[in-house]
């Protein structure tokens, strides 16, 4: 015979076990060991044993954490990943949800979620991964799902308010007309008017809010997500703050609407005890970073930190001199220390530890854009990258763990 066999419409298509095809060695049974490791206690206790039994947290958690480290984001495309994909097949256990029960899940346990990236990342320490010897903390901005030409600004409401004016004096001096095909025309949309009445009274208390708020365009698809500076420009998202180890693993994330992140050093660093238990010896973060106050209580609490102020960055990049001296003492220190040759290596390793997390991230994990809206469940999407992040390094530095001998 010069072909093998071709039968697609044979009874049995899918092996007995999925470790024939797939290997022992596959993310997803990494992922499976993984997760039955975890404490999901949180999540099963906001269930209720009325009603219809649901899918097990396990199944779910375990679903999204493969799709995540896919770089799958949509609810809609791991419904039907679910249905074709062995390895998705295998976690759900031979379940199939649908993409409401997969988005709900997602939505519905923010504090949950974010308990589980701490739970993994112990997981990594306890194999060895996760050296707190030297922290870089960095920042990105991604887009959120909303145009940035839907904002809301005052000049936007008063064109609306004359708008909504004209309309109704159109739709009156329609009723009050001879004619009756145009009066019976206009008459059909006694509805409409009563509903434009109605955004017509908002209009003032809409405007008052707005003069009020701090934020200057505020958007109304999502208004959680902010304008925020990139070298391309601006882009109406959220601010991504993460902070690697010295083996590239992920030991803090935190999604902040700042436009600057001078106020973020501490908060991370914080973030990085509590989730570590302890203090890293060393921290790195470019000049977006650098605050006078901060670096006073970081010299207080005796950490050594590298953190330059933009004129001494652009220097150590690109060359150059120092165009303006630094006048406060805990300035002059740094700009000191990073103007050595010690400490230019340990901060030139800044950008080998934290870049190319964020390259996985946007470029293989599709991070460029979150695809839900408001600052906590952003905060969900985060959280599942980044575990998912963590999985993975996890898995390639150490493919056996958790494996029965």
């Amino acid at each position: 015979m010069k072909f093998l066999s071709y039968s697609p419409d044979q009874i049995e298509l899918l092996p007995p076990s999925a470790r024939e095809v797939l290997g022992e060695d596959h993310l997803c049974f990494f992922v499976r060991r993984v997760v039955a490791r975890l404490n999901l206690s949180a999540i099963e206790q906001a269930y209720s044993e009325e009603g219809q039994p649901g899918y097990h947290p396990a199944l779910l958690v375990s679903v999204w954490l493969y799709a995540y480290a896919l770089g799958i984001t949509s609810a809609r495309r791991l419904e039907q990943r679910i249905r074709e994909d062995l390895a998705f097949r295998y976690l759900a256990a031979g379940a199939q949800p649908d993409f409401w029960t997969l988005n709900a899940f997602r939505r519905r346990h923010p504090k949950a979620l974010n308990d589980l990236f701490t739970q993994v990342l112990e997981l990594a320490r306890t194999a060895g991964l996760g050296r707190l010897g030297h922290v870089a903390i960095d920042s990105t901005r991604v887009k959120a799902n909303a145009s940035p030409n839907r904002t809301e600004t005052v000049e936007k409401l008063r064109t609306e308010r004359a708008r909504i004016r004209r309309r109704i004096r159109r739709w009156q001096q329609a009723c009050n007309a001879d004619d009756p095909n145009e009066q019976a025309g206009w008459t059909l949309e006694a509805d409409r008017r009563q509903a434009l009445e109605q955004r017509l009274a908002e209009i003032p208390a809409r405007l008052q809010e707005l003069r009020k708020s701090p934020v200057k365009r505020p958007s109304t698809t999502d208004p959680d997500s902010r304008f925020l500076r990139m070298r391309q420009g601006f882009v109406l998202g959220y601010t991504a703050m993460l902070a690697a180890s010295e083996d590239q693993l992920i030991v803090e994330q935190r999604v902040s609407q700042e436009g600057t992140d001078s106020a973020a050093l501490l908060p991370t660093l914080e973030g990085v005890k509590q989730r570590c238990g302890e203090t890293p010896r060393q921290v790195s973060a470019d000049s977006g970073f650098f605050a006078l106050e901060p670096l006073e209580k970081l010299e207080q609490q005796q950490l050594d930190a590298y953190v330059p102020d933009p004129n001494l960055a652009r220097v150590l990049n690109r060359g150059g001199r120092l165009h303006h001296r630094a006048k406060h003492p805990v300035h002059r220190r740094m700009r000191h220390k990073l103007r050595s040759r010690s400490g230019r290596a340990i901060y030139g390793r800044r950008k080998a530890l934290i870049e190319p997390i964020f390259g996985v991230l946007k470029e293989q994990r599709g991070m460029r854009s979150f695809r839900l809206r408001g600052l906590v469940k952003v905060g969900i999407e985060l959280t599942f990258a980044t575990t998912a992040y963590n999985l993975t390094r996890l898995w390639r530095m150490v493919p056996n763990w958790g494996r029965r001998p």
